[in-house]
């Protein structure tokens, strides 16, 4: 009997670790609002469970700002055609989505993506995926 309530318990435990280690993106972003971003990519991380981006942006002043993208997973991207060669470093790019709750950690939701140079557009929602949406 003892045997079978800490297996019970031990594999609670196991089973708990992964969900724990996976954060919720209204945690990290806030879903209400959108920004854009216009910059270059200066890496892109085509990995699971997220797509990284890595984007630098300079403003009027010329002040440079790196932002931190996080998009879907490569297996869910891959379906619509993104791989890792989709996305190179220096390429131009202008991003929509929902910034990090704070503001200084310059972070990105990713919802859409245009690169400019050859008109390549990606939208959530045009590849079959809807937007995600969080309780308040």
């Amino acid at each position: 009997m003892k045997f079978a309530v800490l297996s019970l318990l031990a594999g609670a435990f196991i089973a708990a670790v992964p969900a724990y280690a996976h954060h919720s993106f209204a945690a990290t972003y806030d879903e209400g609002k959108s920004v854009t971003v216009d910059g270059k990519v200066t890496e892109f991380l085509y990995r699971n469970p997220h797509t990284l981006f890595s984007i630098e942006t300079t403003d009027d002043q010329g002040k440079t700002t790196k932002w931190g993208v996080e998009w879907f997973g490569a297996g869910r991207l891959g379906h619509a055609g993104v791989d890792a060669e989709t996305f190179k470093p220096g390429d131009h790019v202008i991003l929509t989505g929902a910034p990090g709750r704070e503001a200084s950690d310059h972070r990105l939701h990713l919802k859409t993506i245009v690169r400019p140079s050859d008109g390549l557009k990606f939208d959530n929602k045009s590849l079959g995926f809807p937007q995600q949406r969080f309780p308040r």
